[in-house]
């Protein structure tokens, strides 16, 4: 758990309109990462994809996923 979560999901750290404002800013932040990471991936090279690990099929698959998809 990250430490912005951590604050979040601590229930006397903050009062509960500021946690739920934080949960929804970590939220869009998670969904703007995987919506970059996703869109990254689509520009690699096969020779790249294979020094991370990851074949093209299942690179395409990961790009073509929603930023809310786990």
């Amino acid at each position: 758990m990250s430490p912005v979560e951590t604050l979040v999901f601590r229930p006397a750290s903050l009062p509960p309109l500021s946690r739920l404002v934080l949960a929804a800013a970590v939220r869009v932040m998670t969904w703007e990462v995987r919506r970059r990471t996703r869109k990254d991936l689509t520009r690699l090279t096969p020779h790249l994809l294979r020094d991370i690990g990851v074949d093209p099929m299942t690179a395409q698959a990961e790009a073509n996923r929603r930023f809310w998809q786990d």
